[in-house]
């Protein structure tokens, strides 16, 4: 199955349901209590962080998605934490207040990157579903997915009521479910729970054939369009009527905390389907989604650079000839993740031990090595009738095999300064026997606060030697 990134920017999600403060508090713990067989933890920081469904809007909008959220808080400084964090990561909030019933909080107490206890202040809430199901469809114009995000804390009490004022709209509607009865979420698009939330639901499954009877069984009842199995270790099984069953195998390479994996998948998945991507496409997008999430601590979102390195490594894209959109959008990436980007340019016509050993060097002086190559065009203009030995093409596919090279580009002007000055490098190499002042673009990386550094080149190595001693044979 090919994946590739979805444009996420003009894909609006709305969702719905039982939002919630995470909060942690962080400390040393040096010491056992004297009162009782227990560690003393010396808090020293505390940190909030949108959970539930206020986590799924948050990780929909960290993908660049539109995300507006629809939820039940009460009126108190952990509901105005919720809304300042949602706010800053420009989410559209909407939010009933109840008064004299709290905000949910989970507090979990933290020490050296494991947790310790788990404290939940919660009470189900006594929502107005007539006045939600009307925020709700204020809403609707304009989106194009609509997620129940279903904690059973008190937020969703008219679940096929909205369901239909999607459905009215055509809007595709995705449900994570929580409970014994599944005959809430009728005529859902897809719903997606964890294989214990399922066989809650069906009953215990002995194996893959199993679950796949009764999952269709379970579609057939609720006129479902689509199940999602979450499996945890086993990955994800999608069944869909009258189509073969997916089943997809983990993808986390460690698990750390699984803490909101559920709300990972199901809000990239949401994404996906809003931004056009066919259901096993956006299906696999979430598999790899969640097991980047997994490897972090707490609830935490993945953003779409992330997911676009995921998607990069299994394609086999992530390095190799690239178009100069893809190179800006890699370069953007990288610089994400606090990586140095490293630019040097060059005909390369026949490539000798001299080349391997300056792009070597040039790579060296950061984490990521752009390499940009004259076209055939601007090659001739340099090296005179005769040249390039070699096509563009072929120079750039032998540039990308070579392990010091991450990006190859080309370029058809005399000149890479135009490329520079997209690029951005924060290195400029170049290799030669002359000052930085001569090299071409030193003044422009300069001034944006760049380095130029000039390598030396390999003795008896060069391009124009080796064609004259073949001419000469």
């Amino acid at each position: 199955m090919k994946l590739s990134m979805p444009r996420f920017d003009q894909a609006s999600v709305l969702v719905v349901g039982d939002v919630m403060l995470d909060r942690y508090w962080h400390g040393g713990t040096s010491r056992i209590s004297p009162e009782a067989p227990v560690p003393v933890v010396r808090v020293d920081q505390v940190e909030d962080r949108p959970g539930g469904a206020a986590n799924v809007a948050l990780n929909i909008a960290a993908l660049g998605a539109p995300a507006a959220l629809v939820g039940v808080t009460g009126i108190d400084e952990a509901r105005q934490s919720l809304h300042d964090s949602l706010a800053a990561a420009g989410v559209d909030a909407h939010f009933q207040a109840i008064e004299h019933q709290p905000t949910i909080i989970k507090l979990r107490v933290m020490s050296r990157h494991q947790q310790l206890l788990r404290m939940d202040f919660e009470e189900p809430f006594d929502t107005d579903p007539a006045a939600l199901l009307a925020q709700v469809e204020a809403l609707l114009d304009g989106v194009k997915v609509l997620i129940l995000s279903d904690y059973g804390k008190g937020a969703l009490r008219n679940h096929q009521a909205l369901i239909q004022a999607a459905r009215k709209r055509g809007i595709p509607v995705l449900a994570d479910p929580k409970g014994k009865d599944f005959g809430i979420y009728r005529g859902a698009t897809v719903i997606t729970p964890n294989l214990g939330e399922f066989e809650a639901i069906v009953g215990p499954c002995v194996d893959e054939p199993e679950l796949v009877a009764k999952g269709a069984e379970l579609m057939r009842q609720l006129e479902l369009g689509a199940l999602l199995v979450t499996r945890g270790e086993h990955g994800m099984t999608l069944l869909r009527p009258d189509h073969s069953p997916l089943h997809l195998p983990a993808r986390a390479r460690e698990v750390f905390d699984v803490t909101g994996a559920g709300d990972t998948v199901i809000s990239t998945l949401a994404a996906a389907l809003a931004a056009g991507e066919e259901l096993p496409q956006a299906v696999a997008l979430a598999n790899l989604a969640a097991g980047i999430v997994v490897g972090k601590l707490g609830t935490a979102c993945i953003s779409a650079p992330e997911l676009r390195r995921a998607v990069q490594r299994e394609e086999g894209s992530e390095r190799g000839v690239m178009t100069l959109e893809q190179l800006l959008t890699a370069i953007e990436d990288a610089r994400a993740d606090g990586e140095r980007i490293v630019f040097t340019n060059g005909c390369f016509d026949i490539l000798h031990a001299g080349h391997v050993t300056y792009l070597e060097q040039a790579r060296a002086q950061g984490d990521r090595l752009v390499v940009a190559v004259n076209d055939d065009g601007s090659v001739s203009r340099l090296k005179g009738p005769g040249r390039p030995i070699n096509s563009v093409d072929r120079r750039m596919a032998v540039l990308a095999g070579l392990g010091a090279v991450d990006w190859v580009v080309c370029f058809a002007e005399d000149t890479p300064e135009r490329l520079l000055a997209q690029v951005r490098p924060d290195v400029l190499v170049k290799g030669g026997d002359y000052g930085v002042d001569q090299v071409v673009g030193a003044d422009l990386v300069t001034g944006y606060g760049g380095q130029v550094k000039v390598l030396g080149l390999v003795e008896n190595s060069s391009t124009t030697a080796i064609v004259e001693k073949i001419r000469k044979r």
